[in-house]
Formats: C-alpha cells, structure tokens, sequence
C-alpha cells in the first residue's frame, strides 16, 4: 500500500531525511518512532505531498506522491501535529465542508459525517463551535477531519497530543478499530503509543532509519543478554557467588529490599540462553528461600535508547528492512 524508496528531503546544508526506504501492507499500523526533530514529521509531510522530496520515491496505493499528487490526496487522510481547523465553525459544518472538498459524494456526505463524529467519539459536540473546544476535543476534531472521506491510507502526525489518559485510550481504540480496512501511519514520540497501538514499528534517529521490525522482535536483534530477575532471601556474597559459576552468565546485579531480608538478583545471561532451571537449582541447592523468578524483557524504552544513542552502523536496520 505505501512504498518509499531512497528518500531523502534537505533544507539547504541539513539532511532532515537521509535516503531512507520502508513499506507498509494493507490494513497495518505502523509507528513511526523517533526522538524530536529526528525526521519523523519531515516524512509524513513529503508522503502527504505537504512538501516535495530532495531525492528518491514514495508511492500510495500504487500512485507516485510527486507525479500524482492530487491521486494521493484523494487516498489520505492526513491529522497534522497542529490540526488544520477553523474555529468559528461549529464541529458539524467543519466536518460536512471537509467533506467536500474530499469530494464525498452529496449522498454519503451526511453519513460520512456522521461517521466521523462517531469515531471521534464527538458527536455531542457537532453543534459547537471549534474555537470553544477543549484542546483534546480539538484533536479530535482533526482525527475526525482524517478519516470523514474513508481513505485507503491515514497518516497521524502526534494524533494523542493534548489528551488527557480516558482520551489517548479511546483514540488509540480508534486507531487499532481502522487498522484492517485502513493502512495507518503513526507518527509519535510517545513509546506507550507504539508498543500498545503498532503491528510494526520503524525507528528514525538524525533522519536515518535505525530499525524496522515489531516490538517483540527489535529486542530479540538487539546486542546484550536475556535478564532474569530472582527475588531470594540469602547473603549477597555467596548470591552473587553462586548465580556468577552458573555458565552462561555475564553479569549479576544484586539490590536489596529495604527493610526486609530478601534480595532481588538482575542475572545477565548470554544472548539466546535461558538459565532460569539452572539459577533455580543453584539456588534451592544452597538452601535459600526463592520467591520469585521471571525473565525480563527489554522494554521499548530501554530498545529506543539503544538505538537512537548509538552510531546506526551498530543497528540491524538493513537486516529488519529485508524482511519487508
């Protein structure tokens, strides 16, 4: 559905987007992640045809974004991080106009509209004036405003900005209810966003693109170890002692728990091992109490900073993005 090859987009001397490719099926979600001024908002902008690229292609539902510019338009809905509104319109006639200039048909366009409230979550507000509005109602607005057409592709630019939790939970309900019917780039900086939203997820950092894969398996790529937590009442010497013999292990970090007289093991191991039967018989050899051992999954947060804090030559961008 979207196909962008060797993109680049310059403002005199800065690179904003270097050379950079990725894909996106039919009916995915796919995060655009990155850090502030990593590119991100430069990219949506050149796929919406907002701006025209320096080098390279972009095509939407087979349409090229440059040769055939108003083809795209007519398949995207597009929510900017600054909706596109005009306040002294109420919700209702905002929409209905949005509408026509989309050029829905006269017959659909009240349906349309009524559709878009409703996704919105705004239907409530349809007699009201968008200068009145809440700043998250007025996001909503704009996501309503991105959808009201039914384009094949919808492109969100920060689309929780400005709402509060019951909002930003609604919207990502939202956005995970178009996936399927809609092909959906999300542009964010927000990880929560990414990881409870996204099938796939692409990280750009300094206009480059650092990783392209799903959540799970950008940290089974990373470089480092499996880490295994294990909550046990024992002395920290001979602990760290005796999770340290087991083979496999790289690291062990020992913290206490305050007042009480347990202890809580981070093991490090080696990329690919599983040492939780060998650090549960290690343990309950030696007498001690055991009361709690899991693995630890990096987090998204922890897989963004290693990417985006670290030279791209490192990264295993090239190997994610022959997958797709």
């Amino acid at each position: 559905m979207i196909e962008v090859q060797d993109l680049t987009k310059s403002f005199g001397t800065k690179t904003a987007v270097d050379h950079i490719s990725f894909s996106v099926n039919k009916g995915e979600i796919l995060g655009f992640l990155g850090p502030n001024g990593a590119g991100k908002t430069t990219t949506m902008r050149v796929l919406t045809g907002y701006l025209p690229a320096t080098t390279g292609t972009a095509k939407i539902a087979g349409f090229d974004v440059f040769d055939d510019s108003m083809e795209v338009r007519r398949r995207i809905g597009y929510l900017p991080e600054t909706p596109p509104l005009y306040f002294d319109m109420t919700v209702g006639v905002y929409l209905d106009f949005v509408a026509r200039i989309k050029n829905v048909p006269a017959e659909k366009r009240a349906s349309r509209v009524e559709a878009a409230l409703d996704m919105a979550k705004i239907a409530d507000k349809r007699n009201e004036l968008i200068k009145h509005l809440s700043r998250g109602y007025k996001q909503r607005v704009g996501l309503a405003q991105a959808i009201v057409h039914d384009p094949d592709v919808i492109i969100l630019d920060e689309p929780t900005a400005g709402l509060d939790p019951k909002q930003i939970i609604e919207v990502r309900n939202l956005i995970k209810g178009l996936a399927g019917s809609h092909t959906i780039i999300l542009s964010t900086h927000i990880l929560p966003e990414v990881s409870m939203t996204c099938d796939r997820v692409i990280i750009i950092n300094h206009g480059k693109i650092v990783a392209v894969d799903t959540p799970e398996n950008l940290t089974l790529q990373l470089k480092g170890g499996e880490r295994i937590r294990v909550e046990v009442q024992a002395p920290e010497k001979p602990l760290r002692d005796a999770l340290a013999q087991i083979s496999g292990v790289r690291n062990v970090q020992i913290d206490s728990l305050g007042s009480s007289a347990r202890l809580v093991a981070t093991v490090e191991a080696s990329q690919g091992q599983d040492l939780r039967s060998q650090i549960a018989a290690k343990v309950v050899s030696q007498g001690w109490a055991l009361y709690e051992l899991r693995g630890m999954s990096l987090s998204l947060e922890e897989i963004f900073l290693q990417l985006t804090t670290e030279e791209p030559a490192h990264m295993p961008a090239e190997k994610a993005e022959d997958k797709n």
